[in-house]
């Protein structure tokens, strides 16, 4: 999909960060964009931020683990702004502990945002794109955590890996059904992002009990010290255009994915590989 002046986008966790980066850039391109968030004001101040460009810019406040709210969106973006391009199932949250420590709410939080806000993603807008007929692209965010295991970081990791397999099945089915509808997987490592304060929009009825890790001290500042989110947007739009899935913003950790992988097909016992 080379050409994307007056095409739309959707992008979800756009009040802030990678998706606010990309929302920017989709602008600059010439773009309808569609932006979805959780924090309602923070995205009417971003809302607000993007006017005035070539295309449209709409805001739909969004929980995208709720499926009615996911649905919602897609009927308001293509009542409103047509036919939808480009999918973005961005939004995403942390937590950080010993897996068997974990509440039965991180669980359900966290897989509500990262896991089922993608499932959602792919069930509101797949059909719809394929019977629209005309190119598209889905792009699912997942982290370098989808492709390796360290330790403290469960949680996250399962959602990670599990996002890494479904839109990987999603480029094998689209690729057999519909191939003028390509996707992409983004496995960002450190990038400069809110991540790491994520539960303040943590729905109370899934309240945080646990108290911060030390590992989640030192996610604050590799995430402070990490790269800038206009340079994952750039990425996420060189694979669009080029129709590529993998988008890897920091190569040089996939020395961690190889180390996995080596233990794996030798049937060594894991060891950690830090990516940090």
């Amino acid at each position: 999909m080379d050409h994307l002046a007056g095409k739309t986008a959707v992008i979800t966790g756009a009040a802030g960060g990678i998706g606010r980066a990309l929302a920017e850039r989709c602008v600059a391109e010439g773009m309808n964009v569609a932006l979805a968030d959780i924090d309602g004001a923070a995205l009417a101040h971003t809302v607000a931020a993007l006017q005035g460009g070539a295309g449209r810019v709409l805001g739909v406040r969004t929980d995208v683990a709720k499926a009615e709210d996911v649905e919602a969106l897609a009927a308001r973006a293509y009542d409103e702004l047509g036919a939808v391009h480009l999918v973005v199932n961005n939004a995403g949250v942390a937590v950080s502990g010993k897996v068997w420590e974990h509440t039965l709410a991180d669980w359900e939080w966290t897989m509500g945002v990262n896991l089922w806000g993608v499932i959602h993603g792919v069930r509101a807008f797949v059909p719809r794109m394929i019977a629209g007929g005309q190119p598209g692209h889905v792009v699912n965010v997942a982290s370098m955590a989808g492709l390796t295991v360290n330790p403290l970081m469960g949680v996250y990791t399962v959602t990670k890996h599990a996002v890494v397999a479904l839109t990987e099945t999603l480029h094998h089915d689209l690729a057999l059904f519909a191939p003028a509808v390509k996707a992409s997987v983004v496995c960002p490592g450190w990038v400069k992002t809110d991540i790491t304060t994520s539960s303040r929009n943590r729905p109370t009825h899934l309240a945080e009990t646990q108290q911060a890790t030390q590992l989640a001290a030192a996610m604050q500042a590799l995430v402070a010290a990490g790269l800038p989110p206009s340079r994952v947007a750039d990425e996420i739009v060189a694979a669009v255009r080029e129709g590529r899935f993998w988008v890897f913003t920091h190569p040089g950790f996939l020395g961690a994915t190889k180390h996995r992988s080596d233990e794996l097909l030798s049937g060594k016992n894991p060891t950690v590989a830090p990516l940090f």
